[in-house]
């Protein structure tokens, strides 16, 4: 056993910038990667990659092998897919997979990651935390969600057998290396190039991504086996949100307010035309379905147990900005500055 940590989802948004902080606080990493999938997150980094993925009981166990810290990234995130037990198998059976390696392997701790999609949002004004449960899945709305609710409870199955797992459940990650991008990033983008005409009602919990990766090493250190933490920064709406995002950049915020009665139409008309002809998704229905409620977050366990941070919303989505605009999704405001790389 030694300073080895693995990570799955190394080559991801939340991961790639985990790795980094690894690699920075002088940890050997090593990475699960499927064949042939994109790898430019870890370009430059020493990092050792083991080719696999999480239904390879076999690559996972080559993978954990003499791992003191597993991290468990991994998980197919899409609004819309139209397969979804192929996401089901990733995402929850996956999961298992993982995390019964890492045990068996001997792993000291085991960090799950989690998603605030498993904490029922707030039925008021209030923001949720740890102590919200989803009852069932049958209240849980888009499939990506359920999965996530499932792998959740999974995890929190077996570290009440005694496997040393701890969980932490990002809010809204903005930030560097969102390659996709995550629909989060994609309403960034979307802005960018200014194709968001109108907005919905509707709120995010916003987190720099960096303080995401910092919070998993914290759940490793100092995180209790069996509980979750909310990994959150400031909670915004929309209109917030692209107002910040106007004010950085010097670019109109939309000024329309789309009824959530017409975007539910043009959500149900997306979700048609996708299950008749596939493509992309562009505002399928379960998104709008979403985004009716204000997902809102309180962070203060994680703050309070791990000593987790987070820096200003605007300070997010000024790097977020200058990533995407640096790496060709849209192109630069002339207002908005190139910051230095050591901002990034």
């Amino acid at each position: 056993m030694s300073d080895l940590a693995f990570v799955t989802g190394g080559t991801g948004f939340v991961g790639a910038n985990l790795v980094r902080l690894l690699l920075e606080r002088g940890f050997r990493v090593r990475c699960l990667a499927r064949p042939g999938s994109d790898r430019s997150n870890l370009k430059g980094l020493s990092a050792d990659i083991i080719e696999g993925d999480l239904l390879d009981k076999s690559s996972l166990k080559r993978a954990c092998a003499d791992a003191h810290t597993v991290y468990h990234l991994a998980a197919d995130y899409r609004i819309w897919v139209p397969n979804t037990d192929s996401m089901f198998e990733t995402n929850v059976n996956g999961t298992v997979n993982v995390l019964r390696a890492a045990a068996e392997a001997g792993a000291k701790r085991i960090v799950y990651c989690s998603s605030v999609a498993a904490i029922r949002p707030p039925r008021d004004s209030a923001a949720s935390t740890e102590s919200d449960f989803y009852e069932s899945d049958e209240d849980i709305v888009g499939f990506y969600k359920k999965t996530k609710w499932r792998a959740e409870r999974a995890a929190l199955s077996l570290a009440h057998e005694g496997l040393p797992i701890v969980i932490v459940n990002p809010a809204a990650p903005i930030g560097p290396r969102d390659i996709k991008p995550t629909p989060t990033g994609k309403i960034i983008v979307d802005f960018l190039n200014r194709k968001m005409p109108s907005y919905i009602d509707t709120g995010l919990n916003v987190v720099d991504v960096r303080d995401v990766a910092n919070g998993h090493l914290l759940a490793a250190e100092k995180g209790k086996i069996g509980e979750r933490y909310i990994l959150g920064g400031e909670n915004l709406t929309l209109k917030e949100i692209l107002d910040t995002l106007a004010h950085l950049t010097g670019l109109k915020a939309p000024r329309f307010k789309t009824p959530y009665s017409i975007a539910w139409m043009i959500g149900a008309a997306d979700s048609l035309r996708l299950s008749l002809f596939g493509g992309t998704p562009v505002a399928p229905l379960d998104a709008v379905r979403m985004a009716r409620y204000r997902m809102f977050y309180n962070a203060s366990k994680a703050r309070r147990d791990l000593g987790f941070s987070s820096r200003p919303s605007r300070e997010a989505l000024a790097a977020a900005v200058n990533w995407f605009c640096s790496n060709g999704y849209a192109p630069r405001p002339p207002q908005f500055p190139r910051l230095p790389e050591s901002d990034l």
